[in-house]
């Protein structure tokens, strides 16, 4: 896979290839954090499912608040619901991270705008505590949608997609790490089912396609 930033508000992806994408094994995850700017941030929940055969698998979640070195702003708090005396004591993410690392195996991943920001993330708490950073295949929500519809040139927002796909959302709670993971996986289900109807057995990306990069909203 090879994603080229080309400007401020635009990213391309490439070389993509997943075979027979409808009987995959995915892990649907998302993360929370002290904030959007991902090198100056750190991650406060992980969130993840199991997803097989359209639908997630009973008792395959994972939830797990983590401790950061940076207290969460009280905006930040406000506006995902996780605050300050939830990660207390919580592990850090050096004692998470196997954990879920063990859950996901070895499933594809999928994610929403995680080729911007979760993977990222991700990749600087595994350098800045010397963990091997995971090498699962990841999809991303916005790129496969991108993908399907080139025709539509704006931000695919997670509230975009919901809208588009008319997706049931009033029984979750939003900016949740497991909740967002179960969103994301009713996203993922509604793609899956756009791709059987094109006959697209196998993701190929063998051209750039272009992705908007999504805006970082004042709280």
């Amino acid at each position: 896979m090879k994603l080229t930033y080309i400007s401020n508000e635009d990213y391309t992806l490439e070389d993509l290839y997943l075979q027979d994408i409808q009987n995959q094994k995915y892990c649907i995850f998302d993360f929370e954090a002290t904030g959007i700017k991902y090198k100056d941030e750190y991650i406060t929940q992980i969130g993840a499912v199991m997803f097989e055969d359209g639908q997630i698998l009973e008792g395959k979640t994972f939830n797990s608040y983590v401790r950061s070195p940076k207290p969460i702003p009280e905006k930040v708090e406000q506006f995902t619901g996780v605050n300050n005396e939830m990660i207390k004591n919580a592990p850090d993410i050096s004692e998470i991270y196997p954990e879920f690392l063990k859950f996901i195996g070895d499933a594809v991943l999928v994610t929403h705008a995680g080729y911007e920001f979760d993977l990222p993330l991700l990749k600087k708490e595994c350098d800045n505590n010397n963990l091997k950073m995971l090498n699962n295949v990841t999809l991303d929500t916005k790129a496969l949608f991108s993908y399907l519809h080139p025709e539509i040139n704006e931000i695919i927002w997670t509230d975009f997609l919901i809208k588009f796909y008319e997706i049931k959302d009033d029984d979750i709670k939003r900016h949740d790490a497991l909740d967002d993971s179960i969103v994301i996986s009713r996203i993922f289900k509604k793609i899956l089912t756009e791709f059987e109807k094109r006959n697209i057995r196998d993701l190929a990306i063998n051209k750039p396609i272009n992705v908007k990069r999504f805006k970082i909203k004042p709280l």
